[in-house]
């Protein structure tokens, strides 16, 4: 199973621990973990089911670049990490 892990900076405002997930996308693999978890997919999700502005997720340490369906491809060996994305100046 792929493990998805919530930063830290996440979990101050909901509560999220790191789970496992079956899934061949990164979809999928969310799908899994909010199943149980509501609160956590408003936080990371917008109500259209695509990537909040400010949210990042990185598989195997690479930016995914399906924000909007998160059909990025996982395996059962992938690491899925979700942060919030900086930004200002």
């Amino acid at each position: 199973m792929a493990k998805v892990v919530f930063t830290r900076n996440i979990q101050r405002h909901v509560a999220c621990p790191p789970g496992d997930a079956r899934g061949g996308t990164v979809r999928e693999c969310l799908d899994a973990i909010f199943a149980t978890n509501p609160a956590a997919r408003g936080y990371v999700l917008d109500e259209h089911g695509k990537l909040r502005k400010h949210m990042a997720i990185y598989v195997n340490g690479e930016a995914i670049t399906d924000r909007t369906g998160l059909s990025d491809a996982v395996t059962d060996a992938c690491e899925i990490y979700v942060m919030q994305a900086l930004s200002g100046g």
